[in-house]
């Protein structure tokens, strides 16, 4: 009963792992720059202020 709730617990770990590579995390770097990772272009009303580490870029919405 044991060796069923490790194999559980690993078994859960796999497939945390592989959330989280089919469902990217939000990248900090934009975040800390109050930006949002978006495929493709900003378009409006968002402009670009740089690259997320997935290769989406970092857009920021525009305030007046």
């Amino acid at each position: 009963m044991r060796i069923l709730h490790v194999l559980l617990a690993v078994l859960f770990l796999m497939l945390q792992g592989a959330a989280g590579q089919v469902f990217p995390r939000l990248d900090n770097s934009c975040l800390i720059q109050n930006g949002r990772c978006f495929p493709g272009i900003c378009r409006r009303p968002y402009y670009w202020i740089g690259t997320c580490s997935n290769g989406y870029s970092c857009c920021r919405r525009w305030v007046e």
